[in-house]
């Protein structure tokens, strides 16, 4: 055997181990096209029904979406109409009650004062006279204090 007979049996034996190997790579290409067209397959099957269902969810939410609005608006009627009945009543009770109650303040302040007579001929009583000064509680007793 010469140089060129082992060096063609060494080329023959490698593209042979070549050749093999790319044969095997191929089959298990195949294998994995064979198996990814079946999970193609199968997706496509599961999906169609999951977004026939995600339509109608959408389409219940929507509804829904819809119905809430109206509602929103509805309260906000009232609210308007809650503010608007609740500043005419302000309107008309509270300048009245206000000077009612001023009123009553004024008549008892001055039923408090007649019943205390002030002393005469001094405009302010307090420490210079020596005598307390009235108050609107004149008329009651004490309920604390000494004794």
């Amino acid at each position: 055997m010469s140089g060129g007979e082992v060096a063609g049996i060494l080329v023959a034996v490698f593209w042979a181990i070549l050749v093999s190997f790319i044969a095997l790579v191929l089959v298990r290409l195949a294998q994995t096209l064979k198996a990814a067209t079946k999970l193609v397959a199968d997706v496509t099957e599961q999906a169609v029904p999951l977004l026939a269902d995600a339509s109608a969810t959408v389409r219940s939410a929507h509804t829904q979406l819809a119905r809430v609005d109206s509602i929103a608006a509805d309260v906000q009627e009232v609210t308007a109409n809650a503010s608007a009945l609740s500043s005419t009543v302000s309107s008309a009770f509270g300048g009245p009650l206000v000077k009612v109650a001023a009123f009553g303040y004024g008549v008892r302040r001055a039923m408090g004062r007649k019943a205390a007579p002030e002393p005469k001929g001094s405009v302010f009583v307090g420490k210079a006279t020596g005598s307390p000064l009235p108050s609107a509680r004149a008329g009651r007793r004490r309920t604390r204090g000494k004794g």
